[in-house]
């Protein structure tokens, strides 16, 4: 009996006859399939502010969702009372709202093969409160101390580990121990009239001991700090249509937006993606290869199995430019009859499944990140994001660039400030004419968003060359 089996089986009591009696119940109006997401969470959040803790909380959730699906209604509710009589009830709720006229058995349980992909001993969540608390405040003093014009400091830590099962009607039986943690820190620099803001954060599948010896609170202050200082000596974006170099890591943000929702499998079956119907047809640049790897170790975005209890695959959504496939789920994979991917996600146990993305990103190219610069003329080279809006029905994104540099006869020269970047996904990756063999994975930030849920996800890029883009700002 594995770890997760003994939480639910020991501590809540729950037996396999149990879990035979819930699914038989959510299919007792008809369907073709239901399955039980069981989930313990247990959390902390501290934030400081002004170097006062503002914020400090743990806390400890658990509750089971039950889906029932029949053609392409699906049932849901969920309980957070893991008592017998309320799994019952949320399973017979289930089955009315999806009531149809097939009828499928409960099959017996197979236990999925699953990865191995984050090694924690000891998770951060069981770590002293009093540890947490000083990584923060190391944060908060470094930063303090990397240069008087640094006036504010923001800087946060949140951990939490998530133990699930997952059982469904055609013996699907998983389990899963999910430790997350991820470390924040925002710092506002002035110089007279002029303020800035710099960002920084950094974490994944991994324990306490991550901020202590590979990315600390100082490289994270430092970081933070470096970018606002920039910002203060930055001069107004120019505007127009001009080339656009992204830098390599986090900006793959704008892959991760512009792109990769648009290739989920949910939007392409309703027909509401720029890409539905492409599959075979060239999307992008014959220099573009992009993936969704769920499967990469210790990452943000990963998990040993997804919230449907599918093993998580690495996935070739775009080949040297040619779509090649799209994220799915089981539904969605039944109705769109293609291989499920493992990227059946959701928030939480009060949620449903979709597809969603895990680490999605493009694989590197033959081109130096020199060459790159040096080849353009009079550009833009953004290295950073902040926000940014995308319609997946069309492809068309607006992204602010939080730290983004001018461009000159091959040269990176001065800083810009109000900088955003305009366009369309599918039409951008058509004008990638080199890609640097740097590629990096974010520093283990990223929060997706989908439908009123949000999951952890990773994004990545190497340094890249857009020969034109329309960049938005008021300078010259």
């Amino acid at each position: 009996m594995t770890q997760n089996q003994s939480l639910f089986f020991q501590k809540f009591g729950i037996t396999q006859g149990d879990l035979e009696k819930y699914l038989s119940e959510a299919l007792s109006a008809g369907g073709d399939y239901a399955d039980l997401y069981f989930e313990y969470l247990t959390s902390t959040s501290i934030t400081v502010d002004e170097s006062l803790v503002k914020s400090a909380s743990q806390g400890i959730s658990a509750g089971c969702g039950i889906r029932v699906l029949s053609g392409e209604r699906t049932g849901y509710a969920y309980t957070d009372d893991l008592a017998p009589e309320k799994i019952l009830r949320a399973a017979r709720t289930a089955a009315l709202i999806a009531s149809g006229p097939a009828q499928q058995s409960v099959q017996g349980f197979k236990e999925s093969a699953a990865h191995q992909l984050y090694q924690v001993s000891t998770p951060s969540a069981d770590a002293d409160l009093a540890a947490k608390l000083e990584l923060v405040m190391r944060a908060d003093r470094a930063a303090r101390a990397y240069d008087p014009r640094i006036v504010q400091v923001r800087a946060g830590y949140a951990d939490e580990l998530r133990q699930i099962l997952v059982v469904g009607s055609d013996g699907t039986f998983a389990t899963d121990v999910q430790p997350l943690a991820r470390f924040s820190l925002m710092t506002i620099a002035k110089s007279g009239e002029i303020s800035a803001k710099g960002q920084s954060g950094g974490g994944g599948r991994v324990s306490i001991d991550y901020f202590q010896t590979e990315k600390t609170p100082e490289f994270f202050a430092a970081e933070a700090s470096r970018q606002a200082l920039i910002q203060l000596g930055a001069r107004e974006a120019p505007a127009g249509e001009m080339e656009v170099v992204l830098g390599p890591g986090w900006p793959g943000i704008l892959l991760h937006e512009a792109i990769g929702h648009g290739l989920e499998a949910d939007f392409n079956r309703k027909g509401t993606s720029a890409f539905a119907g492409l599959l075979g047809k060239r999307v992008a640049s014959e220099k573009c290869t992009v993936v969704d790897n769920g499967t990469l170790p210790s990452r943000r975005g990963s998990i040993n199995v997804d919230d449907e209890g599918s093993p998580t695959q690495n996935t070739v959504l775009i080949e040297k430019g040619i779509l090649k496939g799209y994220l799915s789920d089981k539904l969605s994979s039944k109705l769109m009859r293609m291989p499920d991917t493992g990227n059946g996600r959701r928030e939480s146990y009060e949620h449903i499944p979709m597809p969603r993305m895990t680490n999605t990103y493009m694989l590197a190219g033959e081109d130096s990140p020199e060459d790159i610069i040096r080849s353009v003329k009079r550009g833009v080279y953004a290295v950073n994001f902040g926000g940014g809006q995308v319609d997946i029905t069309n492809g068309k994104f607006v992204f602010s660039a939080s730290e983004a540099y001018l461009i000159e006869n091959g040269q990176v020269t001065a800083p810009l400030r109000n900088c955003t970047l305009i366009g369309n996904g599918p039409d951008a990756l058509t004008k990638v004419s080199m890609v640097g063999n740097d590629l990096q994975l974010d520093e283990g930030v990223g929060t997706c968003g989908k439908d009123g849920q949000s999951v952890p996800v990773g994004v990545g890029i190497p340094t890249i060359k857009l020969d034109r883009m329309t960049v938005g700002g008021t300078g010259n």
